[in-house]
Order: C-alpha cells, then sequence, then structure tokens
C-alpha cells in the first residue's frame, strides 16, 4: 500500500526539543520510508501551519500531512484542544491523529477518544520500547493501512 504514497507526511506536535530529536532519531532508525517530517512546536502553531494561516500563510502549497503525532501538554493551546479542532474541521478531520504524551490519566485518554483520536499511547522511558513503539505505529498508518489521499 504504500506506493500509493511517493512521501508520507508526518507533522509532529511536541514543544520539547529533546522529545523531538530522540523521535526524529528514532524514526530515522527504524523506518525505510521516505518520511517528510514537520514540526509545530506548540498548539497555535500546528493549528496554523494546518490552516496555512499566520506564519504560513505565504506557503503556496504544503502537502497536507498524511499522520499527526500531537502531544497533549502543549503550551497555549493544549493538545486536547488542537485534537477537538482538527477533528471538527471539515477539511482536517479524516487525517489520523496518534496522541504521543507523557500521561497516562485515564480522563485524558478518555477526553482524547471522545474528541476523535485515532490512537494514544505512552512515551516510554527506555529507548528500545520507543523504538518499537514508533516502528509498530509507522507500519501500521504508513505500510498496513490506506489513508486518504
Amino acid at each position: 500500500m504504500e506506493e500509493l504514497y511517493q512521501s508520507h507526511n508526518l507533522l509532529v506536535v511536541e514543544d520539547s526539543d529533546e522529545d523531538f530529536a530522540t523521535l526524529i532519531r528514532v524514526i530515522d532508525r527504524v523506518s525505510t520510508l521516505k518520511i517528510t517530517i514537520h514540526r509545530c512546536i506548540d498548539g497555535d502553531d500546528a493549528l496554523d501551519f494546518l490552516n496555512l494561516e499566520g506564519e504560513y500563510s505565504s506557503i503556496e502549497v504544503r502537502p497536507s500531512p498524511n499522520l499527526i503525532i500531537l502531544d497533549l501538554n502543549l503550551p497555549g493551546t493544549d493538545g486536547r484542544e488542537v485534537l477537538a479542532t482538527i477533528k471538527h474541521h471539515e477539511n482536517l478531520k479524516t487525517i489520523p491523529v496518534v496522541i504521543l504524551t507523557t500521561s497516562s490519566n485515564p480522563k485524558d485518554i478518555d477526553i482524547c477518544y471522545q474528541s476523535g483520536a485515532n490512537s494514544y499511547m505512552l512515551k516510554p522511558m527506555k529507548l528500545a520500547h520507543l523504538s518499537e513503539s514508533v516502528r509498530m505505529m509507522l507500519d501500521y498508518w504508513f505500510k498496513a493501512t490506506i489513508l486518504p489521499l
């Protein structure tokens, strides 16, 4: 199924430079796919990116992400609000959103699934566990499923 896409576009919404750098290293190590990664550092930045507003308004062509990895605890507009906005937006709601967070709070998990999250994953503390989780996530979303174009 990966032949449907020349490149996979991944939007990572993560405020932590360290967590983002670790995620990129893991993706580079575990994936054989061609993935273009875009990063937004907070919820407002992510919504601007997705809606081509703010600093992104001058971009003429920006492929929509095929997948969004979203942290919950973001400064400003938090991940819960970003998720709800995405899933209520006619042009964005079909983009799969994977929550990748440190929160194992059952209330957060419930809110995210009620708001339309496609998956909820905990950030593992051990690099080996993170590598395996990211590999499985990318394989599932970019190899096993057919995503909307």
